[in-house]
Protein backbone atom coordinates (compact mmCIF):
# COMPACT_ATOMS: atom_id res chain seq x y z
CA UNK A 1 0.00 0.00 0.00
CA UNK A 2 1.31 3.31 -0.69
CA UNK A 3 1.76 6.00 2.17
CA UNK A 4 -0.63 8.35 2.87
CA UNK A 5 1.77 11.07 1.48
CA UNK A 6 2.62 9.31 -1.49
CA UNK A 7 -1.31 9.03 -2.20
CA UNK A 8 -2.18 12.72 -1.69
CA UNK A 9 -2.70 14.86 -4.43
CA UNK A 10 -5.72 16.91 -3.65
CA UNK A 11 -6.18 20.75 -2.91
CA UNK A 12 -4.55 20.47 0.72
CA UNK A 13 -1.43 18.44 -1.09
CA UNK A 14 -0.57 20.50 -4.08
CA UNK A 15 -2.35 24.09 -3.33
CA UNK A 16 -4.36 25.98 -5.45
CA UNK A 17 -6.84 23.10 -6.13
CA UNK A 18 -9.61 23.88 -3.85
CA UNK A 19 -12.82 22.62 -5.43
CA UNK A 20 -11.23 19.69 -7.19
CA UNK A 21 -12.74 16.90 -5.16
CA UNK A 22 -11.77 13.90 -7.07
CA UNK A 23 -8.51 14.33 -7.34
CA UNK A 24 -7.22 12.33 -3.98
CA UNK A 25 -8.54 9.11 -6.25
CA UNK A 26 -6.88 10.16 -9.50
CA UNK A 27 -3.46 10.96 -7.54
CA UNK A 28 -2.66 7.04 -7.51
CA UNK A 29 -3.15 6.86 -10.99
CA UNK A 30 0.49 7.71 -13.19
CA UNK A 31 0.96 10.57 -14.43
CA UNK A 32 1.65 10.62 -18.39
CA UNK A 33 1.14 13.89 -19.28
CA UNK A 34 2.84 17.28 -17.34
CA UNK A 35 2.55 20.50 -18.70
CA UNK A 36 5.22 23.37 -17.80
CA UNK A 37 4.78 27.19 -18.05
CA UNK A 38 7.31 29.78 -17.27
CA UNK A 39 7.66 33.91 -17.40
CA UNK A 40 4.28 35.09 -17.25
CA UNK A 41 3.64 38.47 -17.76
CA UNK A 42 0.20 39.53 -16.24
CA UNK A 43 0.11 42.63 -18.22
CA UNK A 44 0.28 40.77 -21.70
CA UNK A 45 -2.27 38.68 -23.72
CA UNK A 46 -2.27 34.97 -22.73
CA UNK A 47 -3.52 33.12 -25.28
CA UNK A 48 -1.46 29.99 -24.96
CA UNK A 49 -3.63 28.51 -21.84
CA UNK A 50 -6.00 27.61 -24.50
CA UNK A 51 -3.45 25.44 -26.23
CA UNK A 52 -2.19 24.10 -23.05
CA UNK A 53 -5.59 22.96 -21.65
CA UNK A 54 -6.43 21.28 -25.18
CA UNK A 55 -3.35 19.03 -24.67
CA UNK A 56 -5.19 17.77 -21.26
CA UNK A 57 -2.28 17.85 -18.76
CA UNK A 58 -2.67 15.61 -15.87
CA UNK A 59 -0.45 18.03 -13.81
CA UNK A 60 0.99 21.88 -14.78
CA UNK A 61 4.02 22.92 -12.98
CA UNK A 62 4.63 26.40 -13.21
CA UNK A 63 8.27 27.20 -13.59
CA UNK A 64 8.96 31.06 -12.18
CA UNK A 65 8.78 34.21 -12.91
CA UNK A 66 4.79 33.66 -12.82
CA UNK A 67 4.14 37.68 -12.46
CA UNK A 68 5.95 40.51 -12.98
CA UNK A 69 5.79 43.10 -10.77
CA UNK A 70 6.75 46.65 -11.63
CA UNK A 71 10.15 47.90 -10.77
CA UNK A 72 11.62 49.18 -8.28
CA UNK A 73 10.43 46.38 -6.15
CA UNK A 74 7.06 47.19 -3.14
CA UNK A 75 5.09 45.02 -1.68
CA UNK A 76 2.01 46.70 -2.86
CA UNK A 77 3.54 46.39 -6.94
CA UNK A 78 3.68 42.34 -6.24
CA UNK A 79 -0.08 42.80 -4.74
CA UNK A 80 -1.26 44.36 -7.89
CA UNK A 81 0.66 42.21 -9.62
CA UNK A 82 -0.73 38.80 -7.92
CA UNK A 83 -4.19 40.59 -8.37
CA UNK A 84 -3.80 40.83 -12.24
CA UNK A 85 -2.84 37.48 -12.46
CA UNK A 86 -6.01 36.10 -10.86
CA UNK A 87 -8.02 38.44 -13.17
CA UNK A 88 -6.48 36.11 -16.28
CA UNK A 89 -9.82 34.34 -17.52
CA UNK A 90 -7.07 31.41 -19.04
CA UNK A 91 -4.42 31.10 -16.16
CA UNK A 92 -7.55 30.90 -13.68
CA UNK A 93 -9.60 28.06 -15.57
CA UNK A 94 -6.30 26.40 -15.18
CA UNK A 95 -5.79 26.75 -11.92
CA UNK A 96 -9.19 25.75 -11.19
CA UNK A 97 -9.58 22.60 -13.24
CA UNK A 98 -5.65 21.31 -13.24
CA UNK A 99 -3.71 19.94 -10.52
CA UNK A 100 -0.18 22.19 -10.75
CA UNK A 101 2.83 22.77 -8.74
CA UNK A 102 4.74 26.19 -8.79
CA UNK A 103 8.27 27.23 -7.69
CA UNK A 104 9.59 30.80 -7.88
CA UNK A 105 12.33 32.67 -10.05
CA UNK A 106 13.75 35.80 -10.16
CA UNK A 107 10.49 38.36 -10.83
CA UNK A 108 8.54 36.88 -7.93
CA UNK A 109 10.66 36.70 -6.04
CA UNK A 110 11.22 40.78 -6.45
CA UNK A 111 14.71 41.12 -7.45
CA UNK A 112 16.16 40.83 -11.09
CA UNK A 113 19.02 37.87 -10.75
CA UNK A 114 17.98 38.36 -6.93
CA UNK A 115 19.85 35.64 -4.27
CA UNK A 116 20.18 35.84 -0.50
CA UNK A 117 20.76 39.45 -0.23
CA UNK A 118 17.51 40.28 -1.04
CA UNK A 119 15.86 42.01 1.70
CA UNK A 120 12.32 41.73 1.28
CA UNK A 121 12.50 37.90 0.26
CA UNK A 122 10.02 36.47 3.59
CA UNK A 123 7.37 39.23 2.22
CA UNK A 124 7.71 37.61 -0.95
CA UNK A 125 7.22 34.67 0.28
CA UNK A 126 4.15 35.43 2.36
CA UNK A 127 2.81 36.43 -0.94
CA UNK A 128 3.40 33.51 -3.15
CA UNK A 129 2.40 31.37 -0.83
CA UNK A 130 -1.20 33.11 -0.25
CA UNK A 131 -1.23 33.48 -4.32
CA UNK A 132 -0.45 29.84 -4.48
CA UNK A 133 -3.47 28.62 -1.82
CA UNK A 134 -0.64 27.05 -0.47
CA UNK A 135 -2.08 25.00 2.81
CA UNK A 136 -1.17 26.66 6.21
CA UNK A 137 -0.41 23.07 7.83
CA UNK A 138 2.40 22.77 4.58
CA UNK A 139 6.10 22.69 5.54
CA UNK A 140 6.71 25.65 2.90
CA UNK A 141 5.01 27.81 5.78
CA UNK A 142 7.30 27.02 8.87
CA UNK A 143 10.97 26.94 6.67
CA UNK A 144 13.07 29.22 4.73
CA UNK A 145 12.63 29.24 0.80
CA UNK A 146 10.14 27.17 -1.11
CA UNK A 147 11.63 24.12 -2.15
CA UNK A 148 9.27 21.52 -2.22
CA UNK A 149 8.73 17.79 -3.22
CA UNK A 150 5.82 15.26 -4.31
CA UNK A 151 5.19 12.20 -5.83
CA UNK A 152 2.27 10.89 -7.88
CA UNK A 153 1.59 7.33 -9.13
CA UNK A 154 1.58 3.29 -7.69
CA UNK A 155 5.08 1.65 -7.66
CA UNK A 156 6.75 0.80 -11.33
CA UNK A 157 5.05 4.20 -12.64
CA UNK A 158 6.41 7.02 -9.98
CA UNK A 159 6.90 10.37 -11.14
CA UNK A 160 8.74 12.50 -8.31
CA UNK A 161 8.81 16.39 -8.86
CA UNK A 162 11.47 18.31 -7.28
CA UNK A 163 10.89 22.34 -7.34
CA UNK A 164 14.11 23.45 -6.39
CA UNK A 165 14.64 26.79 -4.69
CA UNK A 166 17.34 28.65 -6.59
CA UNK A 167 16.95 32.70 -4.85
CA UNK A 168 16.24 32.18 -1.15
CA UNK A 169 19.95 30.67 -0.21
CA UNK A 170 22.00 31.64 -3.45
CA UNK A 171 25.02 33.75 -3.19
CA UNK A 172 26.61 36.67 -4.97
CA UNK A 173 27.11 36.24 -8.86
CA UNK A 174 30.27 36.93 -10.14
CA UNK A 175 29.54 39.75 -12.49
CA UNK A 176 31.63 40.20 -15.99
CA UNK A 177 34.49 41.83 -17.15
CA UNK A 178 32.94 41.89 -20.62
CA UNK A 179 29.08 42.98 -20.66
CA UNK A 180 27.37 41.58 -23.26
CA UNK A 181 30.49 39.75 -25.00
CA UNK A 182 28.88 36.20 -26.05
CA UNK A 183 29.47 33.63 -23.34
CA UNK A 184 30.11 36.55 -20.91
CA UNK A 185 26.59 38.64 -21.17
CA UNK A 186 26.08 39.28 -17.20
CA UNK A 187 28.13 36.60 -15.56
CA UNK A 188 31.08 34.38 -15.01
CA UNK A 189 31.82 31.00 -13.62
CA UNK A 190 33.05 31.50 -9.76
CA UNK A 191 34.63 28.63 -8.36
CA UNK A 192 34.57 29.29 -4.74
CA UNK A 193 34.02 26.99 -2.30
CA UNK A 194 31.90 28.95 0.04
CA UNK A 195 29.41 29.99 -2.58
CA UNK A 196 26.11 28.05 -2.44
CA UNK A 197 23.37 27.51 -4.86
CA UNK A 198 20.79 26.03 -2.66
CA UNK A 199 22.60 25.90 1.11
CA UNK A 200 23.12 23.08 3.08
CA UNK A 201 19.45 22.95 4.11
CA UNK A 202 17.75 22.32 0.85
CA UNK A 203 21.02 20.45 0.40
CA UNK A 204 20.13 17.85 2.49
CA UNK A 205 16.86 17.62 1.80
CA UNK A 206 17.12 17.26 -1.74
CA UNK A 207 19.07 14.15 -1.26
CA UNK A 208 16.69 12.66 1.14
CA UNK A 209 14.35 13.11 -1.69
CA UNK A 210 16.27 11.37 -4.43
CA UNK A 211 16.39 8.13 -2.17
CA UNK A 212 12.59 7.83 -2.44
CA UNK A 213 11.94 5.43 -5.26
CA UNK A 214 10.66 6.89 -8.84
CA UNK A 215 10.92 6.09 -11.85
CA UNK A 216 11.22 9.51 -13.32
CA UNK A 217 12.10 13.13 -11.15
CA UNK A 218 11.75 16.35 -13.30
CA UNK A 219 13.57 18.51 -11.19
CA UNK A 220 12.40 21.70 -11.54
CA UNK A 221 15.06 24.64 -11.29
CA UNK A 222 14.48 28.32 -12.24
CA UNK A 223 17.85 28.67 -13.85
CA UNK A 224 19.02 26.32 -16.15
CA UNK A 225 20.64 23.34 -15.34
CA UNK A 226 23.16 21.30 -17.50
CA UNK A 227 23.34 24.45 -19.94
CA UNK A 228 26.53 25.32 -21.52
CA UNK A 229 27.39 28.74 -23.60
CA UNK A 230 25.89 31.69 -22.18
CA UNK A 231 26.94 34.06 -19.49
CA UNK A 232 23.74 34.57 -18.07
CA UNK A 233 22.24 33.28 -14.68
CA UNK A 234 22.86 29.23 -14.22
CA UNK A 235 23.89 26.59 -12.73
CA UNK A 236 27.26 27.21 -14.55
CA UNK A 237 28.03 30.21 -12.50
CA UNK A 238 29.28 27.59 -9.78
CA UNK A 239 30.75 24.96 -11.29
CA UNK A 240 31.41 23.11 -7.73
CA UNK A 241 27.38 23.48 -6.46
CA UNK A 242 26.34 22.01 -10.21
CA UNK A 243 29.57 19.18 -10.02
CA UNK A 244 27.79 18.40 -6.27
CA UNK A 245 24.41 17.82 -7.98
CA UNK A 246 25.57 15.15 -10.30
CA UNK A 247 27.37 13.73 -7.20
CA UNK A 248 24.17 13.76 -5.65
CA UNK A 249 22.46 11.69 -8.31
CA UNK A 250 25.08 9.09 -8.43
CA UNK A 251 25.82 8.85 -5.04
CA UNK A 252 21.29 8.35 -3.92
CA UNK A 253 21.60 6.09 -7.04
CA UNK A 254 18.62 8.37 -8.58
CA UNK A 255 17.06 7.27 -11.62
CA UNK A 256 15.48 8.90 -14.33
CA UNK A 257 16.34 12.29 -13.67
CA UNK A 258 15.26 15.39 -16.17
CA UNK A 259 15.96 18.33 -15.53
CA UNK A 260 12.82 21.38 -16.48
CA UNK A 261 13.68 25.33 -16.12
CA UNK A 262 12.36 28.95 -17.11
CA UNK A 263 13.85 32.77 -16.54
CA UNK A 264 15.42 33.05 -20.35
CA UNK A 265 12.44 33.47 -22.52
CA UNK A 266 12.58 31.01 -25.39
CA UNK A 267 12.41 27.26 -25.79
CA UNK A 268 15.09 24.53 -25.98
CA UNK A 269 16.38 20.96 -25.18
CA UNK A 270 19.75 19.56 -23.83
CA UNK A 271 21.48 16.70 -23.18
CA UNK A 272 24.77 16.20 -21.30
CA UNK A 273 26.59 13.51 -20.64
CA UNK A 274 30.24 14.24 -19.62
CA UNK A 275 30.60 13.85 -15.74
CA UNK A 276 26.68 12.71 -14.98
CA UNK A 277 26.53 8.96 -14.03
CA UNK A 278 23.99 8.54 -17.05
CA UNK A 279 22.64 11.39 -19.91
CA UNK A 280 20.81 13.89 -18.33
CA UNK A 281 18.14 15.94 -20.21
CA UNK A 282 16.90 19.29 -20.00
CA UNK A 283 13.78 21.75 -21.05
CA UNK A 284 13.67 25.11 -20.90
CA UNK A 285 10.32 26.65 -21.73
CA UNK A 286 9.47 29.84 -21.03
CA UNK A 287 7.65 32.16 -23.44
CA UNK A 288 4.00 31.97 -22.14
CA UNK A 289 3.66 35.92 -22.51
CA UNK A 290 6.96 37.36 -23.92
CA UNK A 291 9.77 35.41 -26.02
CA UNK A 292 12.68 36.07 -26.69
CA UNK A 293 12.39 36.37 -30.57
CA UNK A 294 15.76 37.89 -31.12
CA UNK A 295 17.54 35.70 -29.26
CA UNK A 296 20.90 33.43 -30.36
CA UNK A 297 23.93 32.12 -28.55
CA UNK A 298 26.26 29.44 -28.14
CA UNK A 299 24.66 25.71 -27.51
CA UNK A 300 27.47 23.29 -27.39
CA UNK A 301 25.29 20.74 -25.87
CA UNK A 302 21.41 22.11 -27.20
CA UNK A 303 19.33 19.86 -29.01
CA UNK A 304 18.47 21.62 -32.08
CA UNK A 305 17.78 25.30 -32.06
CA UNK A 306 16.20 27.67 -29.94
CA UNK A 307 12.50 28.77 -30.56
CA UNK A 308 11.68 31.68 -29.86
CA UNK A 309 7.91 31.93 -30.41
CA UNK A 310 4.77 32.07 -27.78
CA UNK A 311 5.51 28.39 -26.39
CA UNK A 312 4.99 25.86 -23.36
CA UNK A 313 6.15 22.44 -22.75
CA UNK A 314 4.80 19.39 -22.47
CA UNK A 315 6.73 15.74 -20.81
CA UNK A 316 4.31 12.95 -22.09
CA UNK A 317 5.45 9.69 -20.58
CA UNK A 318 4.28 6.07 -22.37
CA UNK A 319 4.38 3.84 -19.54
CA UNK A 320 3.81 0.80 -21.72
CA UNK A 321 6.66 1.59 -23.70
CA UNK A 322 8.72 3.12 -20.79
CA UNK A 323 9.61 5.98 -23.09
CA UNK A 324 9.45 9.72 -22.43
CA UNK A 325 9.07 12.64 -24.52
CA UNK A 326 9.74 16.32 -24.01
CA UNK A 327 8.17 18.93 -26.52
CA UNK A 328 8.19 22.48 -27.09
CA UNK A 329 4.71 23.40 -28.23
CA UNK A 330 4.00 26.71 -29.93
CA UNK A 331 0.83 28.46 -29.79
CA UNK A 332 -1.51 25.66 -31.86
CA UNK A 333 0.08 23.01 -29.51
CA UNK A 334 1.92 21.75 -32.43
CA UNK A 335 5.46 20.40 -30.80
CA UNK A 336 8.29 22.69 -32.41
CA UNK A 337 10.94 20.74 -30.70
CA UNK A 338 10.58 17.20 -29.71
CA UNK A 339 13.02 14.31 -27.67
CA UNK A 340 12.32 10.81 -27.28
CA UNK A 341 14.23 9.09 -24.35
CA UNK A 342 14.14 5.87 -23.49
CA UNK A 343 13.50 5.46 -19.37
CA UNK A 344 15.80 2.47 -19.17
CA UNK A 345 18.77 5.16 -20.52
CA UNK A 346 18.22 7.32 -17.53
CA UNK A 347 20.14 5.59 -15.18
CA UNK A 348 23.34 4.43 -14.10
CA UNK A 349 25.37 1.33 -15.99
CA UNK A 350 25.86 -1.25 -13.90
Amino acid sequence: MLRRRELLGGAAALGGLAGCASLPAQAAMPLRRIGFAACIDQRKPQPIWESLLADRPDLVIFGGDNVYPDSPYSLARLRQAYAAAEESDGMSRLRRSVPHLAIWDDHDYGQNDGGAEFRFKAESKAEFLDFWKVPVNDPRRGREGLYHGQLFGPPGQRVQVLLLDTRWFRSPLKRTDQRNAPGKERYLPDADPAKTMLGEVQWRWLEDQLREPADVRLIVSGIQVVVEGHGWERWGNFPRERERLYRLIGQTGAQGVVFLSGDRHIGALYREAHAVPYPVYEMTSSGVTHPWGQAAEAGPNRLGELFTELHYGMVEIDWPTRVLRLAIKDIRGSAQRSQPIALNELKART
